[in-house]
């Protein structure tokens, strides 16, 4: 078992800080193993103050890369990622949580423009601008951008920033309020503001 890391900024100015990992354990299978890493990932950031928000486990073989978005109100710094990357990549070395034989282990922040997932991502974010796609369309739309209003019962409401029709949507005035199941949301991000 080794491990070698290296720092790298992003072009959207996350940190990310980089760590290959190799040990030879025994096979699992890919959701057991992505539960066991969710659920050492959670337990090592809560311990430092910190929130998982999104995990990822690309690629197979001996090219997999296991990403790891975290947070916390005060934004994330490059020390925050390289203390973390070095104390959860430990356990799962130890607990042989990742399957196969060697992965990059690549620990950052969410970013600018962060995917928002959870209820309890709207909550936090109510006020700020998103951009969303719904599984089914609402009031002709599937594609959305506005002020997320507030968030309560499972259902959102927008504030639309308004839109031309084209060939693919239906024309949205600006000001224009649509509530959305989160059940329906596909895909939300913020959208960042200067």
């Amino acid at each position: 078992m080794h491990g070698e890391s290296r720092r790298q900024r992003e072009p959207d100015g996350r940190f990310v800080l980089i760590r290959r990992e190799q040990f030879f354990g025994q096979e699992q299978t890919m959701a057991a193993s992505l539960e066991k890493v969710r659920e050492i990932a959670e337990r090592v950031a809560q311990s430092s103050g910190l929130a998982v928000v999104d995990i990822e486990l690309l690629g197979g073989g001996k090219v997999r890369m296991l990403r790891i978005f975290i947070d916390k109100p005060d934004g994330v710094t490059h020390e925050d990622c390289s203390s973390y990357s070095r104390e959860v990549g430990t356990i799962f070395d130890v607990e042989e949580a990742v399957p196969g034989t060697s992965y990059l282990l690549e620990v950052s922040s969410p970013g600018l423009d962060r995917k928002l997932s959870k209820p309890a991502d709207y909550q936090r974010f109510t006020g700020s601008l998103v951009k969303l796609m719904t599984r089914d369309p609402v009031n002709g739309n599937r594609h959305f951008e506005g002020r997320l209003k507030a968030f309560h019962d499972g259902r959102l409401s927008l504030e639309l920033t308004g839109r031309k029709k084209s060939k693919k949507h239906q024309e949205v005035e600006a000001g224009t309020e649509v509530e959305i199941e989160l059940a329906n949301v596909e895909k939300a991000n913020l959208v960042p503001e200067f």
